[in-house]
């Protein structure tokens, strides 16, 4: 990890997105820690995003006891089919341009792909601003999941056109930077994710919340944490938990996040245990009063909850990719199973039921290691990033030492 030597100078940073907090999803959560770190380093932080049910006062979050002091420019927005609850943004060129002259920002960072994204970016190239991109979400390998497999080269080819329009494009991971690399998006920049180790801690372990699930202080816990989607390969997740169960009967699947599949789940499987969409200190309660913890995703960018899971004290059964790529080595903080190899993530799990001492090492090193990422550390990264950004069609400039990939 690269330590900053100094703090550059305040700026005033734009950041575009489809979603933002107090919606539940990966991206929301990453741009709250960006915005609240930023603006605690001096920054001015404008953030530009569609309205929201709920929505309070500039800056203010509907969720007790946060607040970022940021200046708040929302636009109208679309449903975007299959998720429920977030929304396309919808708005004019000229609308941005207008408000970026009258305020200029030394940087407009684009988080989402949608048109909101594609407007930001024509208004900031408009005007000389210098624009970078985040990829955030895996959209053209999403098509597969809703019966839209022929759509994922056009998506491929829309991304590509959509990140190459901006200087730079951040990506989580060394694998991500590889992939979109492939894809012909250049140039890609390293920029990771932090956990609230605070917040996300064993010592939030409830054996109430336990007992209520049915569990003995022996049982098991089996955790999934995300939405209930397609895209997430939940049945691998299934299935693996009931070959643990035939070791374990005892044990209980608990399935905390909302989304499509959550009907259906719990008509085939109404002995699990469904905790809906949880926040805050009650999400952290969650995650630390279980043992084990299945993210059998293979295309999500990064997963947050990896991490999250990690700092809660709870033994990750994963996929080489994405957060377990960076942050996992196999048998030491968690287990990971190649991308090809669901038998593999199915044996790692039973192997973590069976072996206690293995299972209490892991839990205890996974925990110890997620103290070392901090989101603090994260912010710099994007400040270096970011720093001497030119415009696209100029030059592109990073900060010598920092991981241009």
């Amino acid at each position: 990890m690269n330590t900053v030597s100094s703090q550059p100078p305040p700026r005033r940073i734009t950041i575009v997105s489809e979603t933002f907090a107090p919606e539940i999803n990966g991206v929301a959560n990453t741009l709250k820690q960006l915005c609240r770190g930023l603006c605690t380093r001096g920054h001015e932080v404008q953030v530009v995003r569609p309205a929201q049910t709920g929505d309070k006062g500039v800056g203010e979050l509907p969720e007790p006891g946060i607040v970022l002091h940021h200046d708040l420019v929302r636009v109208a927005g679309l449903p975007l089919p299959g998720y429920p609850g977030l929304q396309v943004g919808l708005t004019r060129r000229r609308r941005l341009s207008d408000l970026w002259r009258q305020k200029r920002p030394d940087l407009v960072y684009v988080a989402t792909q949608g048109p909101l994204g594609v407007v930001a970016v024509a208004a900031a190239r408009e005007l000389g601003i210098p624009v970078c991109s985040g990829f955030h979400t895996n959209f053209h390998s999403y098509s597969r999941h809703y019966h839209a497999a022929f759509l994922s080269r056009l998506l491929e080819r829309y991304g590509r056109w959509f990140h190459n329009r901006t200087a730079l494009t951040l990506v989580p991971t060394r694998a991500m930077a590889a992939r979109i690399q492939a894809m012909g998006i250049h140039p890609v920049g390293l920029w990771s994710r932090g956990v609230d180790c605070q917040l996300f801690a064993p010592g939030k372990r409830d054996p109430g919340l336990r007992e209520a699930w049915g569990l003995q202080p022996q049982d098991r816990a089996v955790l999934y944490v995300g939405r209930l989607a397609s895209e997430k390969n939940l049945q691998l997740a299934v299935s693996c938990f009931e070959r643990v169960r035939a070791l374990h009967p005892k044990a209980r699947f608990v399935l905390v996040g909302d989304g499509p599949q959550r009907r259906r789940l719990q008509a085939r499987h109404p002995d699990y245990i469904f905790c809906g969409v949880r926040k805050g200190e009650d999400l952290a309660r969650h995650y630390a009063s279980g043992d084990l913890f299945l993210f059998p995703s293979k295309t999500d960018t990064f997963g947050n909850v990896v991490t999250e899971a990690m700092a809660s004290g709870l033994a990750v059964v994963a996929f080489d990719d994405a957060a377990a790529s960076e942050h996992i080595r196999h048998q030491e903080n968690g287990m990971i199973a190649a991308l090809d190899d669901d038998e593999a993530f199915v044996e790692h799990a039973l192997t973590l039921a069976q072996q206690n001492t293995l299972l209490g090492n892991i839990r205890q090193q996974a925990r110890l290691d997620a103290l070392d990422l901090d989101w603090a550390s994260q912010v710099e990264q994007f400040e270096q990033l970011t720093l001497t950004l030119k415009r696209r069609d100029r030059c592109h400039a990073v900060t010598p030492g920092i991981p241009l990939l």
